[in-house]
């Protein structure tokens, strides 16, 4: 899990602050400033939250990586799972456990793609699914 996270991490908190020092500049975040609001209060309600829509897209695209990330990392520290899996069904020519791990795989980068849509709209209320007549 650290190997996996260590890496993804970094550029995750990079994005968060460079995202958030961006939002801390808007004017907004200067006017309730000016009107007295408290500074953790900014922080949280009106910065934060603002914040979070490059992160979301950083994590939803660093589900490759972790997916990816897992074969090689299972593989080097030996460690049994599905990356171990997949790497020993190409060594042994095991054709439909390599479709079945692959699909496997698909299925999780769709569900994580659509999971990160999803959370945009919950986060940005801006941001609506809803046919437009």
């Amino acid at each position: 899990t650290i190997t996996l996270g260590t890496l993804q991490m970094a550029a995750i908190m990079r994005v968060q602050r460079s995202s958030m020092l961006e939002v801390l500049q808007q004017e907004y975040v200067q006017l309730a400033r000016a009107y007295g609001v408290r500074e953790r209060t900014i922080l949280r309600k009106h910065a934060f939250r603002n914040a979070q829509l490059p992160v979301i897209t950083i994590v939803g695209l660093q589900i490759t990586t972790a997916l990816g990330g897992s074969v090689l990392t299972e593989t080097v520290f030996n460690i049994n799972g599905m990356g171990r899996l997949i790497i020993t069904a190409i060594n042994n020519q095991d054709y439909p456990l390599i479709m079945g791990t692959t699909l496997f795989f698909g299925v999780m980068f769709v569900i994580g793609v659509i999971v990160t849509d999803l959370s945009y709209a919950y986060i940005d209320p801006r941001v609506t699914y809803d046919e437009v007549d």
